[in-house]
């Protein structure tokens, strides 16, 4: 035979009510982390693109110096030759 199940009647109110405040805590803290860890996704991916397009930026500006390095060197060399053929006449 098989008995059901039932709640003994020594057991307080105030443990019923002190377990169910608890599951209610628990839930909750669930749910505060499940919403932190969404808005840390969030902000995540947003840093990630603009990183992305930081580099980017970051890159071609290293092509622009690097082409502004070399323009500056053909006319030192440019100036240079022009002082030697000066000097030599």
């Amino acid at each position: 035979m098989q008995e059901s199940w039932h709640l003994s009647k020594s057991v307080p109110i105030s443990f019923i009510i002190g377990i169910l405040m608890q599951t209610v805590a628990l839930v909750w803290y669930v749910s505060t982390l499940d919403s932190a860890i969404r808005t840390n996704t969030r902000d995540l991916t947003k840093h990630e693109t603009r990183i992305e397009t930081l580099e980017r930026t970051v890159q071609s500006q290293a092509v622009a110096l690097a082409r502004i390095d070399e323009n500056i060197k053909a006319i030192r060399d440019l100036v240079e030759k022009m002082a030697e053929n000066r000097q030599s006449q």
